[in-house]
């Protein structure tokens, strides 16, 4: 048996059997294929124990992002806090993969597992997705991680985003945090408490709970990062209707961090509409990004799953305002440029349907293909579900579509 040979099916063995779903040939972008991964697939963590309720330690699932690293088709995937939405110890970790996509091929798309990294502090302690890990004298050194979005730059620094803070964290290759970068005050919860309803009643500012920093950005020459909000800050909303229900509200804030000359700008992105939140943002170069907005439905109840292009050139500066209208753009304040990209519930992408995920999570550029189109990948997180996979979906862009791609 060839090498090459031996390679493919040693991948298939490990991950089980890839499903393609292709894509008459159309303008504008277009579905390559889609590779998944079985929702009972284990990691490369090391882990034998097992966590309560039975579940593995080292079960590969919960992606939150997707980040290309360069050179050999290779990306980071990272899980978020784990299974049964922090209640659980479960140790935060990235995956080194290895994507190949190549649409002459069948399959166009596959994945090999290479590597698990695991997160600790600064003086090694393991980050965990408990919910409870909190450290009441010194909330910057509690354990607690809710990692959502990670980026690198090219001289192999880390950076993941944490729902819990939200924070904003750099680590050094070997999954070890070397520093933290300071976000606006106005972003932090007074009162964290590991109980979501305890922590939403104890608050009049901040995050919302489950509503952080979910996306992040780095621009190609590595000077900036753009970290989104999911949802509106609780003082840029109002509430829901309903014990239990969301807070209202669409305009939710990007964060701009000046990694060279320090400093922050605050910029203004409205959602679609208030049950939607942002899950990711994708640096096309040093003013345009794609932000991926979604509802929190799945299947054929599933309404808005879309990729929207953004341009911040002569969005304002929030940074002065402390709180805004929950439902429209405040007077004097430009937002961000937005228009629609790609739309993932689009009949000709043939995604759509009973099988469609909830949680549509990453977004990475990869490598340019063959023929010149740009490589999109979009990661979906299967919430550590056994009976449900995690997907890839692989997109080719036309070059027009993007003209000013930067990297």
């Amino acid at each position: 048996m060839h090498a090459l040979v031996r390679v493919v099916v040693a991948v298939a063995v490990f991950f089980g059997q890839f499903s393609i779903a292709t894509l008459c040939a159309t303008a504008g972008v277009k579905l390559i294929g889609t590779a998944q991964i079985p929702g009972d697939a284990s990691d490369r963590s090391g882990f034998g124990d097992l966590l309560e309720g039975g579940i593995p330690h080292n079960r590969l699932g919960g992606i939150s992002a997707i980040e290309f690293t360069g050179g050999d088709d290779r990306y980071l995937l990272l899980a978020d806090r784990g299974p049964a939405d922090g209640a659980l110890p479960y140790r935060c970790r990235w995956h080194s993969i290895k994507l190949k996509v190549q649409p002459a091929r069948t399959p166009a798309v596959t994945v090999e597992l290479l590597s698990t990294t695991l997160l600790q502090t600064e003086n090694g302690a393991g980050l965990v997705g408990a919910a409870g890990a909190i450290d009441a004298d010194d909330a910057a050194q509690s354990l607690r991680f809710d990692p959502e979005a990670i980026r690198g730059d090219r001289h192999g620094h880390i950076f993941i985003s944490d729902e819990y803070g939200p924070s904003l964290y750099e680590f050094d290759l070997s999954g070890k945090r070397s520093r933290v970068l300071k976000m606006p005050q106005r972003f932090s919860i007074a009162h964290p408490a590991a109980e979501p309803v305890v922590e939403a009643r104890q608050n009049k500012a901040g995050r919302q709970t489950n509503g952080g920093m979910e996306g992040l950005a780095i621009t190609p020459n590595g000077g900036k990062l753009y970290a989104a909000m999911q949802r509106p800050l609780i003082q840029d909303s109002r509430p829901g209707s309903g014990s239990g229900q969301k807070r209202i509200g669409t305009n939710t804030r990007i964060v701009e961090l000046d990694l060279v000359r320090g400093g922050t700008r605050e910029l203004l992105y409205p959602l679609d509409d208030t049950a939607n939140g942002v899950s990711e943002i994708l640096a096309v170069n040093s003013h345009q990004f794609l932000v991926l907005e979604r509802d929190g439905r799945p299947g054929e109840a599933a309404r808005s799953k879309k990729i929207f292009k953004i341009d911040i050139e002569g969005a304002s500066d929030l940074s002065g305002q402390e709180s805004l209208p929950a439902d429209r753009v405040p007077e004097g304040v430009v937002a961000v440029r937005k228009e629609p990209f790609l739309d993932l519930l689009a009949p000709e992408h043939g995604l759509a349907g009973p099988s469609f995920p909830e949680k549509i999570e990453g977004l990475a550029f990869g490598p340019d293909l063959a023929d010149g189109r740009r490589l999109l990948v979009v990661a979906v997180d299967n919430d550590f579900q056994i009976d449900s996979p995690i997907r890839i979906y692989a997109f080719a862009i036309d070059r027009a579509d993007l003209p000013d791609f930067g990297w």
